[in-house]
């Protein structure tokens, strides 16, 4: 009985060696490339165009809140000056009125700068289909070229290490097109 244990556990860890010597060797055998993201958009002219645009609106829409938040704190400080002076009805009519240009001010900031607000929506509409054109070109490199794994190192991922020869961003820019500006 100890001998057919025996046997049937030196057959499973045989197995076990058996598919891990394997799995290592189709492991090695798999090519791996990484790009940077950011270095690829960067050099791309409808990237910095759009990039551009968003930023220019983002700076009006500041500028239209900021004008909004200064009405709304110079309202307050003309209240608190005539405060006093004023009858009960009007002094609740001006904090309503106070209230209500805060209001509005922090809803068109909720609507402009918020989660789904519009220069989000303006992000989504102008970035999102050049990045996924980047992206169907390193697919499509990658499928060429058999890449089992392409790696963005602009991320979040860290990568400590990154051997030049597994570099693909010059590959991906002339499947784009891009004449490579900066390095």
């Amino acid at each position: 009985m100890k001998k057919i244990v025996l046997t049937t556990v030196a057959i499973k860890v045989i197995a076990v060696a058996v598919i891990m010597f394997a799995g290592s060797n189709f492991a090695f055998s798999q090519k791996y490339g990484y790009i940077d993201s950011d270095y690829i958009l960067s050099n791309m002219d409808e990237y910095i165009s759009a990039t551009e645009e968003i930023d220019k609106l983002s700076v009006e829409w500041q500028k239209e809140l900021e004008e909004k938040f200064a009405k709304v704190d110079k309202m307050y400080q003309q209240y608190t000056v005539e405060a006093a002076m004023l009858p009960k009805d009007k002094r609740l009519q001006k904090e309503n009125e106070i209230t209500k240009a805060e209001q509005e001010a922090k809803e068109l900031q909720k609507q402009r700068f918020g989660q789904d607000g519009d220069l989000y929506k303006k992000r989504e509409e102008l970035v999102k289909p050049i990045q996924d054109k980047v992206f169907a070109a390193i697919e499509e490199y990658a499928k060429e070229k058999n890449y089992a794994f392409v790696f963005d190192v602009a991320g979040s991922l860290t990568i400590v290490y990154a051997n030049d020869k597994f570099d693909i961003n010059d590959e991906i820019m002339n499947k784009l097109g891009i004449v490579v500006k900066s390095k």
